[in-house]
């Protein structure tokens, strides 16, 4: 029964937030989040990956590990990727983000934070980093077919991820001003973008119900099977394992929707919004379940 309670107060709230974005989407279609977008963006991603990675008790080889056991988690998240696109006669270049490209960030952290605390959120940290590394570098390039250094130089996130690396490898002491200030930063963020989230699901269209419910699956069920595979490969165990697998566990990040629309056709676009839609609905299902895993086996 402990462990049932635990499960509940670790999902509803995130949903519950999520739920609000919703209703607010829905009330008023024409509800504005670029104020959410650029804030989240410029300030509170960077703000929330320096606090999360330097105050939470990450060391520089717990940061290096998990950030290469993400980039392994990926390369298996491509695999199945290219495959399904390619049995499904789908753009296997252009639509691939959504499937190698999780919400670890609008989800996975939050989640990981109420799952197993601030050590979670550490190490949940560790690996969203990697993806919105990869959004601006790998995701730009596949939805673009090309790729500018420019664009991975004005992308603020990852100024986030340097100072923090910074930190870590010289050993630094963080001023508690700045502490405190990217701890507000931290938390704001997060209620910001689980509400953008629901925001978003209201605006988003699936174009075909059969071809999306399929890829969206292949991302939050087969997903947390490779995430389960590498950490029963390496033999991992403990909270570090449980945060990897739930955040393998998490649908296509709504990033992948935006560097879409700046960059692929239309049809490519509504393609991906689809996946998003269906992976995240999919995902209310599957994510309790994960957790449920995570919190019996990884603690």
């Amino acid at each position: 029964m402990e462990l049932y309670l635990k499960l509940a107060d670790v999902i509803l709230p995130v949903f519950f937030i999520i739920g609000i974005g919703y209703y607010l989407g829905k009330k008023n279609p024409n509800f504005n989040t670029d104020f959410i977008t650029t804030l989240a963006g410029n300030i509170g991603t960077p703000a929330m990956i320096f606090y999360t990675i330097t105050s939470t008790g990450v060391t520089l080889e717990v940061f290096i590990t998990f950030f290469l056991y993400a980039l392994v988690i990926i390369g298996g998240f491509s695999l199945l990727g290219i495959f399904f696109l390619f049995l499904m006669k789908k753009d296997v270049i252009s639509e691939l983000p959504p499937l190698i490209l999780p919400n670890t960030g609008n989800m996975g952290i939050p989640i990981c934070l109420f799952a197993y605390g601030i050590e979670g959120l550490g190490v949940a940290s560790a690996i969203a980093s990697v993806i919105i590394l990869l959004h601006f570098t790998i995701g730009v390039f596949l939805a673009k077919k090309s790729f500018t250094i420019k664009i991975l130089i004005t992308n603020m996130p990852i100024y986030g991820i340097l100072a923090a690396v910074i930190v870590l490898y010289f050993n630094l002491q963080v001023p508690g001003y700045i502490e405190n200030t990217t701890f507000l930063l931290t938390y704001a963020t997060i209620f910001l973008v689980l509400m953008s989230l629901g925001i978003a699901l209201t605006k988003l269209k699936v174009i075909s119900w059969i071809s999306a419910y399929i890829l969206g699956a292949v991302r939050v069920i087969l997903g947390p099977l490779i995430g389960f595979s590498l950490i029963k490969f390496l033999n991992l165990s403990g909270f570090a394992a449980g945060v990897l697998l739930i955040q393998s566990a998490m649908p296509s990040a709504i990033l992948t929707y935006l560097v879409g629309s700046m960059y692929s056709e239309k049809k490519v676009v509504d393609s991906i919004a689809s996946i998003i839609v269906t992976s995240t609905i999919i995902s209310f299902f599957t994510i309790p379940i994960v957790v449920y895993i995570s919190l019996k086996y990884f603690v």
